[in-house]
């Protein structure tokens, strides 16, 4: 792997922005951007899905897009914001490093649960988070969002306890059944869901 396909696109990306390049990319902003960052992931997990790879190759080709393009705009920011591909990219590689000590470093492991374990409390010391909630996002579907946020308390040791019997307590309290069996509930209902769709075509054709 040579990666000068990747130098191209930084190549292609940096002509598009730049004077007399095309001004609609021109016009581009990271807030203005971020309807497509998250349509291109939905399209690249439809792919994944539906096990088309030649589908998932364009995909993972339109999020890369996105990636250069915010990096591009971070190269125009004021002094103390700026940053760019390589910056991206060098802070990919340390912290990738730094949290696989089992692999660069000499610490042992003992499977797959281990390691998740480390990555996540190698990740709370460099965020310096002081609550197990801080850095979870927000803006994610309900059910990812519920799922994290059982997650992490089942981490911290703590007990997910559901009041009442309202829609939302019964959805909470299905994400807390689904976390621990070791089950996504978002990708579950969306599994489900497509099955649903297809038969739904099947019959109302």
């Amino acid at each position: 792997m040579s990666g000068e396909p990747l130098v191209r696109a930084v190549e292609v990306m940096d002509r598009l922005r730049s004077p007399g390049g095309c001004p609609w990319d021109a016009g581009q902003t990271h807030r203005s951007l971020a309807p497509y960052l998250l349509e291109e992931t939905y399209e690249t997990l439809e792919a994944i899905e539906t096990g088309d790879t030649a589908l998932l190759r364009e995909e993972l080709g339109d999020l890369l897009l996105q990636v250069l393009f915010h990096a591009r705009l971070a190269e125009e920011l004021p002094d103390g914001q700026r940053f760019s591909i390589d910056d991206v990219a060098s802070d990919l590689v340390d912290k990738l490093v730094h949290r696989h000590p089992h692999v660069f470093g000499d610490v042992t492991v003992d499977g797959a649960d281990e390691v998740n374990e480390n990555w996540e409390r190698l990740k709370a010391v460099e965020k310096g988070r002081a609550s197990i909630v801080e850095g979870v996002p927000m803006g994610q579907p309900a059910l990812a969002l519920a799922a994290k946020l059982v997650s992490r308390a089942g981490r911290a040791g703590v007990d997910v306890s559901v009041e009442g019997d309202g829609i939302g307590e019964r959805l909470l309290a299905v994400v807390r059944d689904a976390v621990a069996a070791g089950v996504d509930p978002e990708l579950a209902l969306r599994e489900t869901a497509r099955a649903y769709r297809d038969r739904l075509a099947a019959e109302t054709r």
